[in-house]
């Protein structure tokens, strides 16, 4: 259904560019209708729970269940700049559709008012297989994760949720809307609705169908070049990145959902960690905010999963993210430190040795050692990472290598 629906797109837009004589604005309309196809097809294939090749059914909550209509719902409210204090943000800012749902090439987020958080934007697509959001997992589901950038004062700034609970109670649009999808209206709309709407949306988010999806899973031998399957050997073996970004048999989420310190951040902070940690400790007793401080002091901001679980193990450690379109989502880990995969990759091979010191952090996890790959290895292996991109984010990895940018068309 997937590749179906891309063909009417795609048979509709070449219509109306090859017919002599077509104005612009045929043009236009034509292309209009096959997005609107596409768009209606992807809502359709997600609501059904159908997935792209490579990827397991969506795990669906039994109180929250799909429909197209929710969907659509879904994304009029994550879209939704009157969300925002400034009325200038909205979730899909720092979730660029046309970005692979990232913000990228931002390092880390801007909010309202031209504010900097201190973590880079992770995608959404595919987030409905995640057991945790948030770097450092500190929300148990999309549900929960939707609540807190809205009154984050970082990222969207509202002092609570009211402003958002007063439009989606009087605008007509979205009260026809709350009405048909969840019965309810007036003060019977709660933030337990809007969330859920959103959290669906983001859940019809999802991505496979890549190269290396049609050559492992497809029985395509020629969706990969030479070059990308000497990757994916690199990949399994020497390089040994399958022991969290996982593959199987069937299916490949490219993530194991744990949390690992692996030597980013965590570097800079070395020498105060253990004031920090009795700090952060003392001020978390107090009730201080975990969303708050993790994006609005770098310091805190390292101690990574500690922050949530107070586990001493857990110091530096963030999630292992997928791989999955990782072409067009550059830069990497949690502050987006590294510029480019082989970036990624060289800080791999060194072991997660701090190239400033020469030595591995103190809280490094046990698996983190050098991988000894060569050159070749290297670009085989970054080579392979970029067919992971699957087809409608395509024009992404078409943008300029290892420069730290993305140039969308």
């Amino acid at each position: 259904m997937h590749q179906d629906v891309r063909k009417r797109f795609t048979w509709l837009e070449s219509r109306a560019v090859l017919e002599p004589y077509a104005s612009n604005e045929k043009i236009m309309r034509v292309r209009l209708l096959g997005l609107c196809i596409l768009v209606a097809g992807l809502i359709a294939m997600a609501t059904a729970h159908a997935t792209p090749l490579g990827l397991p059914p969506i795990p669906i909550p039994a109180d929250n269940p799909q429909t197209a209509e929710k969907v659509r719902l879904g994304e009029k409210l994550f879209n939704d700049m009157r969300f925002s204090a400034t009325g200038t943000v909205s979730c899909a800012t720092c979730h660029d559709a046309a970005r692979a749902f990232t913000d990228s090439p931002l390092p880390t987020s801007v909010g309202i008012n031209g504010l900097t958080g201190t973590r880079n934007a992770p995608t959404v697509v595919n987030a409905a297989y995640l057991a945790r959001q948030f770097w450092d997992g500190r929300s148990p589901d999309l549900e929960d994760q939707a609540l807190h950038p809205f009154v984050n004062p970082i990222e969207m700034g509202l002092k609570n949720h009211d402003p958002i609970l007063k439009i989606v109670r009087t605008d007509s649009e979205y009260k026809e809307s709350f009405k048909t999808v969840f019965n309810k209206s007036g003060e019977q709309i709660t933030m337990k609705e809007v969330i859920q709407a959103i959290a669906s949306f983001e859940r019809a988010v999802v991505s496979g169908d890549s190269p290396f999806d049609r050559w492992r899973y497809g029985g395509d031998q020629t969706a990969m070049t030479p070059a990308q399957i000497r990757g994916f050997q690199v990949f399994i073996g020497q390089g040994r990145c399958v022991s969290c970004h996982i593959v199987e048999q069937t299916q490949a989420l490219f993530t194991d959902s744990r949390f690992h310190n692996i030597g980013i951040g965590i570097n800079a902070i070395q020498q105060d960690v253990a004031r920090l940690t009795s700090e952060f400790l003392k001020a978390k007793a107090q009730g201080a905010d975990v969303d708050l401080a993790v994006l609005s002091d770098k310091k805190t901001s390292e101690l990574g999963r500690f922050a949530v679980t107070n586990e001493f193990n857990m110091i530096g450690a963030f999630k292992t993210p997928t791989l999955r379109n990782v072409a067009v989502t550059a830069p990497y880990m949690h502050d987006g430190s590294l510029k480019t995969l082989t970036d990624v990759v060289i800080h791999y091979n060194s072991g997660g040795v701090d190239p400033k010191t020469g030595r591995a952090n103190d809280y490094l996890s046990g698996g983190i050692r050098p991988l000894m790959l060569n050159q070749q290895q290297i670009s085989d292996l970054v080579t392979f990472m970029e067919a992971l991109t699957s087809p409608e984010y395509e024009k992404g990895s078409k943008a300029v290598k290892d420069k730290g940018k993305l140039s969308y068309e």
